[in-house]
């Protein structure tokens, strides 16, 4: 039997001022700031990780601020656009709150779906959209509430310098099934109920470039090591390359870039956020790796403090 893959583990991306990003990733669209650490290559730099409650894969984006880093270009290699579900008839809240917050936005309609669309503080692409399936959110700050907050990952937009073979790797490797096309997008669905809807651009944009307000990887899901193990045999035989296997703490992670030039992740759903710190308490402390823990105090005293603030 084919595997299918289960869709968004999570999505990572380089942003600047990480207080910014907090601001607006927790106080404006009320995600849940679920785990403070350090980026593992370079611990002077934070790695904020923000989902729902529990952070359940599937509603997890993370984030490198790196304040004086510079501009990236949103491009073909890339995620151009992260889209987040919300319930069915939210999304005159989030037009209102958008407006309250100052944070332009259009409203877009692609597959029958309409959607708002808009950057965040250092130019990263969003949208909004409403969506029947999926948990409701159970966490809530200022006036986002849990009948109309973030469920979690819609699903994202791939730019891609090579949309067949993007396409094609979705298909028939990942396991997503071919919903249909409309105008310049591919759509495919996976298996799960968020993070699920993936539209790939079928026209190039132009070579996307890393840096600040760009996407770094997209991760999909693995139950287990064991089904790790197997996609990384399964995309090592259609003809790609596959990192070893790599410890997250919270995750295992396999990566290997495809044929339309965008860095794909396959990272485990265990152990999850709460191996260090209790479900009540994620994201309120600043947990490291246990290589950095002796380097605790300089490394408190080098990065920027941050708060999650209500700004309702």
């Amino acid at each position: 039997m084919a595997k299918k893959s289960m869709g968004i583990h999570h999505i990572t991306a380089i942003v600047g001022d990480p207080q910014e990003n907090v601001d607006f990733y927790a106080g404006v669209l009320g995600l849940h700031l679920v785990k403070k650490t350090v980026n593992f290559d370079d611990p002077g730099t934070y790695h904020l990780y923000f989902g729902d409650k529990t952070a359940k894969p599937g509603t997890i984006i993370t984030f490198f601020p790196w304040g004086e880093a510079y501009k990236g270009k949103i491009g073909d290699g890339q995620v151009g656009v992260t889209t987040y579900a919300v319930p069915a008839g939210a999304l005159v809240f989030w037009e209102k709150r958008l407006e309250k917050f100052e944070v332009p936005f259009s409203k877009t309609t692609r597959f029958e779906e309409q959607s708002l669309t808009f950057d965040d503080p250092h130019g990263l692409h969003l949208e909004l959209v409403e969506r029947q399936l999926g948990e409701p959110s159970s966490w809530s700050i200022g006036e986002v509430t849990e009948d109309i907050a973030i469920k979690g990952f819609g699903g994202a937009t791939l730019y891609t310098a090579n949309a067949e073979k993007t396409a094609e790797l979705l298909e028939t490797v990942l396991g997503f099934e071919k919903m249909g096309e409309e105008g310049d997008f591919m759509r495919f669905r996976a298996a799960s109920e968020l993070g699920n809807i993936i539209d790939v651009k079928l026209s190039p944009v132009g070579t996307g470039q890393m840096g600040v307000g760009t996407v770094h990887h997209i991760a999909w899901r693995a139950q287990d090591d064991v089904d790790q193990l197997d996609w990384k045999e399964q995309v090592e035989t259609y003809g790609l390359g596959v990192t070893p296997v790599q410890d997250r703490n919270y995750f295992n992670a396999i990566y290997f870039r495809e044929y339309g030039d965008i860095l794909f992740e396959i990272a485990t759903d265990p152990p999850g956020f709460a191996i260090d710190e209790s479900p009540e308490s994620l994201g309120k402390a600043l947990m490291l790796p246990p290589q950095y823990e002796r380097h605790r105090k300089n490394l408190q005293q080098d990065l920027p403090p941050i708060q999650v603030r209500n700004l309702d």
